[in-house]
């Protein structure tokens, strides 16, 4: 049945969906579309029970509204495309789930004009040649997106993504899936909103970042924060920063994924400061100016490939300063 026919049916009828039933639906993109590398940034990344990364598909739970239910997403190459299966549940709210899934995978991208832009930079030119459709991965859920950051501030990688399933666990609903990996529900901003710190911090996350994320929550909850792809990022990023805990680096790593801004540049990250050749912050801010207004990318490209370039750009910098 067409989801169109799907989202009809429950509108006028106000029937009752299988939620066990599925349907699926393609997603187009414009290629080169670097699949592996975006499901290798994700896997890396996924809240458990939340999230599902394999290597080939991404699933995760859903709730939009009042209503629940899960996706899996695969590739399709030959038709220039992902695949989404959806529980029937979901019909009603599917605008709302295609959108987020193309942040999610960022499907809206022009690579053509991005690489052709980046490449104008010889320090860049080699990794966009390399890995012509490497995308910024998006967000599902801008409020799921702002916890994980925070919760990834002065840690590993690794050792966020531990958290982020230990607090999915603690706050997040249960849920039924046909999958054992897929239990629960990304944790909403009015059920944070109503824990306090000690709540949050037995966690084993430190009392700042509890701090931190409570204030998320409530600013979420009295609806003055959205984190909505599309909205002005650069007023995302003066009320994220006007929250406790919450710097430029952070801000900007948000407005990069869950705002969807092409020129975000997290200027105080250690990784893309050593790939630059060790340099400064305000550095750092000097030479991405080149890459504007595709900064988001040139940083996924620096993270990526450019961690062998720091002699090289050392002697840019200097060059830049005299």
């Amino acid at each position: 049945m067409p989801p169109s026919h799907l989202r009809k049916r429950a509108a006028e009828h106000h029937e009752a969906i299988d939620a066990g039933r599925t349907s699926t639906l393609q997603l187009s993109y414009r290629p080169p579309y670097d699949w592996q590398e975006i499901l290798k940034f994700l896997g890396a990344r996924m809240i458990r029970d939340v999230e599902f990364v394999t290597a080939d598909s991404y699933a995760r739970t859903v709730q939009l509204g009042k209503r629940t239910g899960w996706i899996k997403v695969t590739h399709a190459p030959e038709k220039r495309g992902l695949v989404v299966e959806f529980t029937h549940a979901l019909a009603p709210v599917l605008p709302a789930l295609l959108g987020r899934l193309r942040n999610l995978f960022d499907l809206t991208a022009r690579p053509d004009l991005i690489a052709a832009h980046l490449m104008k930079d010889k320090f860049l030119k080699k990794s966009v040649t390399k890995n012509p459709g490497l995308r910024v991965p998006g967000a599902f859920d801008g409020f799921e997106m702002a916890i994980r950051a925070i919760l990834g501030q002065q840690i590993t990688v690794k050792a966020a993504t531990t958290i982020a399933g230990r607090f999915a666990e603690a706050f997040g609903e249960k849920i039924r899936t046909p999958f054992p990996e897929l239990t629960r529900l990304s944790p909403l901003a009015a059920r944070i909103a109503k824990a306090s710190v000690g709540d949050i911090a037995r966690l084993g996350i430190v009392g700042t970042r509890a701090a931190s994320i409570l204030a998320l929550a409530r600013a979420f909850q009295a609806g003055s924060l959205k984190l909505d792809a599309g909205a002005s990022p650069e007023a995302d990023i003066a009320q994220l920063t006007a929250l406790p805990g919450i710097g430029q680096w952070t801000a900007h790593y948000i407005a990069m994924r869950a705002s969807r801004w092409p020129d975000a540049f997290p200027k105080e990250d250690i990784a893309v400061r050593n790939s630059l050749g060790r340099v400064s912050t305000k550095q750092a801010e000097q030479i991405s100016q080149a890459w504007r207004p595709w900064r988001s990318y040139a940083v996924m490209h620096l993270w990526k490939n450019l961690r062998n370039h720091s002699r090289i750009m050392s002697q840019r910098r200097i060059a830049s300063n005299r």
